[in-house]
C-alpha cells in the first residue's frame, strides 16, 4: 500500500466507491479503496493522507471513525451522514452525480485543512519563540508582550508596517497559548474581494448563491478551537466590519444561506499596516470594531529601528535558503555597515529578498559594498569605499607610471597609456624629490584610466569594465562617483 498524498475511499457500496475512484484517477489524484479495519488499525500514516471519503458502512460507526482520526480530513457521501458535518475534520459532502468541479474544490479544501493543522514549533537555540529573531530592546519588548497575553483569550491587534513580521508575532501568540493544539488559520482580508469575504469567513450552504454547488466551511469554522488571524483588517469593507463585530460580540454566526447558529470558539488576532484611528475619523473603519479588536495592542517594530538585528536576521535567512541554493556567503564589515544605513522600507521581507539575491549572485563568496545592489551602497561615506581588489589595481597602476616615466628626456607631454609590458618591479619605483599627494594622484590616475577604457569601447560599460578587470557594478559606481558620462 502506498501512502504519500493518497485519497482513501471507505465505502461498502462497491459501485459508488469505484465510481469515485475512477473520477479521482481521471483528475490525476492517487487513491485507494480500503476497508474499515485498515483505518481503525491506524496502519495508514496520518501525515501522508490527503483525505478520506466516507460512505456506507455495515457497522454504522461513522461518527466513531471520524472522531478517532482528528488529523485526517473527511468527505462524506450521502445526505444521511449530514449530521456529522459539525465535526471539525469533516470538510464537505459529496452526492451523486459526482462532478469534476465539486470533487476538485473539496480536495483543495482538505489540503488546506491539512496545511492548517498545528505542527510542533521549531525552536531556535532553545528559545520558546518561533521565528522572532533579534536581541534589540524592541524585540525583547515584543517577546515580553507575547508572554503576557498568550495565556489569555483576549483579542490582539498587531500594528506595524508591511513586512515587519506581524504574522510571525500572531503565530507566537497562538503557539504559546492554551489553543496551541488547535489550528492557526490566517486570512488576508485585503486579498479577498469584498463580495466573497463573507463566504470565506463564515462558509456557505449549498445553493446559497450562484456557484455554491456544495456546502463549505468558512475560516471561522476551520479555526474552531484555535486562532483566527485576520491580516490587513484595515482593508475589510465596512459592510463586513458590521458582521465581524456581531460575531465578536455574540460569539456565534451562521453560514451564508443558512440559519443554524454556529458557536465561534476561536481566538481572534488581527493585524494592519494602516492607521485605524485615522480611518475612523475618515469614516472608513468602525470605531466599535476597533475597540473590540484593540484589547491588547502590539506594535511590530520596523527594521530600521532595530538595525543591530541585521546580522542575526541575515544569518537566519541564509540558513533557510541554504538548502535550496546549496550555497552561503559572507559579508565584509563594510558591507554590513552599509546595510545598516539603509532605511529598509520593505522591512524584514525586503531583507529576505536581498539575502536570496546575494546567494544567487555570489554563491560561497565574500560580498563587499560594491557587490551590493546600488540602492544598498552608501559609498559617499569613506568607511564604505572598497579596499580590494581595486587597491591592488591602483597600486600596480602607480608602479607602472613611475616605471614608464624614469626617462629624463620625457617631458610628459604625451599621455601615458598603460600596457601589460610596462609592469615594473616595485623595488625599482622612484618617488619624485618634491613628493606627491598620493591620494589625489591615484584619483586622477583612476579617472584617466576609466575615461580611456570608456572611450576605447564607445562607453559600453561592460566592455570597459572587462578592460579594467572590474565588475560592471563597480565601474558604474566609480562613474557616478567621478561624474563620468558620455556627454562629458
Amino acid at each position: 500500500m502506498s501512502f504519500a498524498n493518497t485519497i482513501y475511499i471507505l465505502d461498502e457500496n462497491e459501485r459508488r466507491a469505484n465510481l469515485v475512484a475512477g473520477l479521482l484517477i481521471f483528475i490525476g489524484e492517487q487513491c485507494e479503496v480500503i476497508n474499515e479495519s485498515q483505518l481503525a488499525s491506524k496502519c495508514i500514516p496520518e501525515d501522508a493522507v490527503t483525505c478520506c471519503i466516507l460512505g456506507a458502512l455495515a457497522s454504522g460507526e461513522h461518527e466513531a471513525i471520524v472522531k478517532s482520526q482528528p488529523a485526517i480530513p473527511f468527505l462524506l457521501i450521502g445526505d444521511t451522514l449530514k449530521y456529522l458535518f459539525e465535526q471539525k475534520n469533516v470538510i464537505g459532502m459529496l452526492s451523486e452525480p459526482f462532478t469534476y468541479p465539486v470533487v476538485t474544490q473539496h480536495i483543495r479544501d482538505c489540503q488546506e485543512y491539512k496545511r492548517l493543522m498545528p505542527k510542533a514549533p521549531k525552536s531556535l537555540n532553545g528559545s520558546k519563540f518561533d521565528g522572532l529573531i533579534g536581541t534589540t530592546p524592541a524585540m525583547d519588548n515584543i517577546r515580553f508582550l507575547i508572554t503576557q497575553v498568550a495565556s489569555k483569550d483576549a483579542n490582539v491587534l498587531i500594528l506595524g508596517d508591511s513586512g515587519t513580521g506581524k504574522e510571525v508575532i500572531a503565530r507566537n501568540v497562538h503557539l504559546l497559548s492554551g489553543r496551541s493544539s488547535g489550528p492557526f488559520v490566517p486570512v488576508n482580508c485585503g486579498a479577498i474581494p469584498g463580495e466573497l469575504l463573507e463566504s470565506e469567513l463564515f462558509g456557505h450552504e449549498k445553493g446559497a448563491f450562484t456557484g455554491a454547488i456544495s456546502s463549505r466551511k468558512g475560516r471561522f469554522e476551520l479555526a474552531q478551537g484555535g486562532t483566527l488571524f485576520l491580516d490587513e483588517i484595515g482593508d475589510m469593507p465596512l459592510q463586513m466590519q458590521v458582521k465581524l463585530l456581531r460575531v465578536l460580540q455574540e460569539r456565534t454566526y451562521e453560514r451564508v444561506g443558512g440559519n443554524k447558529p454556529i458557536k465561534a470558539d476561536v481566538r481572534v488576532v488581527a493585524a494592519t499596516h494602516r492607521n485605524l484611528e485615522n480611518m475612523i475619523e475618515d469614516g472608513k473603519f468602525r470605531e466599535d470594531l476597533f475597540y473590540r479588536l484593540n484589547v491588547f495592542p502590539i506594535e511590530s517594530p520596523s527594521l530600521c529601528d532595530r538595525a543591530d538585528d541585521l546580522e542575526l536576521l541575515i544569518q537566519e535567512f541564509t540558513n533557510r535558503f541554504e538548502k535550496e541554493h546549496k550555497a552561503r556567503f559572507n559579508l565584509t564589515d563594510r558591507a554590513m555597515e552599509s546595510l545598516k544605513q539603509h532605511p529598509w522600507p520593505g522591512n524584514v521581507r525586503e531583507l529576505g529578498n536581498l539575502v536570496e539575491r546575494l546567494l544567487i549572485m555570489f554563491p560561497n563568496q565574500v560580498v563587499d559594498v560594491h557587490d551590493l545592489p546600488q540602492r544598498y551602497c552608501y559609498s559617499d561615506d569613506e568607511r564604505f569605499v572598497p579596499e580590494y581588489p581595486d587597491e591592488i589595481l591602483e597600486r600596480q597602476a602607480l608602479i607602472d607610471i613611475f616605471a614608464d616615466n624614469d626617462d629624463p628626456d620625457d617631458d610628459g607631454s604625451e599621455d601615458f597609456v598603460m600596457s601589460a609590458t610596462t609592469i615594473a618591479d616595485p623595488a625599482t619605483m622612484m618617488l619624485p624629490p618634491e613628493g606627491i599627494d598620493l591620494k589625489e594622484f591615484l584619483a586622477e590616475l583612476e579617472v584617466n584610466l576609466i575615461e580611456q577604457a570608456l572611450q576605447s569601447t564607445d562607453y559600453v560599460v561592460a566592455r570597459a569594465a572587462e578592460q579594467l578587470s572590474l565588475r560592471r557594478t563597480t565601474l558604474v559606481e566609480k562613474m557616478r562617483k567621478y561624474d563620468l558620462n558620455k556627454d562629458d
